[in-house]
């Protein structure tokens, strides 16, 4: 069996892809409670470190793994991208002094300690320019590992949705591709068309009640069902700060039912926040939506909260799954030609 370790394991989306592909997960760590508390109840055989991973001490997490440097398979992980994103840094025409960013510097210290056969890493894509980025990639570079990167979709990759990403791959002494893209694309349909009516399902996921007023309402109905833009409106019926920008065109923007989503962010509950109209129904995406178009199974459990904005959040920031299982898949391949895998046995 192929073990790997899980970094800023979020709410599980990595953990669920490398498992899809065929990996144990042996251990993961996580700072965020709700984070935490979702991933363990979806992976509950995991050793989670909930902490800061800066007080993580890697040398001690494979000695309580019964491993030693060089014996684990597989390091992945996503290191808190919020400081790196386009949006923030104004495509890359300003410096974001985010603590967060520094996270891609101790993920580079977990690799040179742990010394696994092999790395994944993915980011959002202004990490690329980021002088960080090159420090990480020269340090495993005099490692001895041997790198692939570059930005790709999410939906050429079996998620009903488009994501451009940073995928991050090395091995130690050898090269590792990318993972085989799909034949097809899911659809919007493919993802959420089946499930029960919204309100009505039992699942408090799809039944969080929606607070809109009477104008954002009626400006909500008269958007063209199945792809339809606010700027299909009659201008008496757009709103005023609308009409002062010519950007953002994708808000009060519904989905359509046979192409992919848009990228599912932390504001998916919201239409002032993209098109993240459901394609026919008067309403917003729901939570449990927001979690099938980023790949996750209808069963993954969630903890009963109140919040929608701290689950929307989490799962906008959330790994797509069969994503992480396409590379994780090439990752596995590439180690079995190269005589991978580690013992399970702990030593005194």
């Amino acid at each position: 069996m192929y073990k790997a370790i899980d970094l800023f394991s979020g709410m599980g989306g990595l953990t669920l892809g490398l498992k899809q592909a065929g990996f144990k997960v042996l251990a993961a760590v996580e700072k965020d409670d709700l984070a935490a508390e979702t991933y363990k109840a979806n992976h509950f055989e995991v050793k989670l470190i909930h902490d800061d991973i800066r007080r993580v001490n890697p040398n001690k997490l494979l000695k309580d793994l019964g491993l030693y440097p060089g014996e684990i398979d597989l390091v992945a992980g996503c290191p808190p991208c919020q400081g790196f994103s386009n949006i923030r840094t104004l495509n890359g025409a300003r410096m974001i002094c985010d603590p967060r960013n520094e996270l891609v510097e101790v993920f580079a210290k977990f690799i040179l300690e742990i010394q696994p056969k092999a790395v994944m890493m993915e980011n959002v894509t202004g990490l690329v320019a980021d002088d960080r980025f090159a420090v990480m990639r020269k340090s495993l570079l005099n490692a001895g590992y041997q790198e692939t990167y570059d930005i790709l979709d999410a939906q050429d990759y079996g998620v009903p949705q488009r994501r451009r990403r940073l995928i991050y791959l090395a091995g130690k002494g050898f090269s590792i591709p990318f993972g085989e893209t799909s034949p097809v694309k899911l659809t919007v349909r493919e993802a959420i068309a089946n499930l029960p009516t919204a309100g009505k399902s039992g699942d408090p996921l799809h039944d969080f009640p929606e607070k809109r007023s009477e104008r954002i309402k009626r400006l909500i109905s008269m958007i063209p069902k199945n792809g339809g833009s606010r700027s299909d409106l009659p201008e008496e019926l757009q709103l005023k700060c609308h009409s002062r920008t010519d950007g953002f065109n994708d808000v009060y923007g519904r989905m359509t039912w046979d192409k992919v989503a848009p990228t599912i962010t932390g504001g998916c509950f919201n239409p002032s926040k993209g098109r993240f109209i459901h394609p026919e129904e008067n309403r917003a995406i729901t939570i449990r939506e927001a979690a099938l178009l980023q790949g996750f199974p209808a069963d993954y459990i969630f903890p009963i909260t109140k919040s929608k904005v701290a689950l929307a959040e989490m799962i906008g920031n959330a790994l797509p799954p069969p994503f992480i299982a396409a590379h994780a898949r090439s990752i596995l391949r590439v180690l079995r030609d190269n005589g991978g895998g580690v013992t399970t046995e702990k030593r005194d």
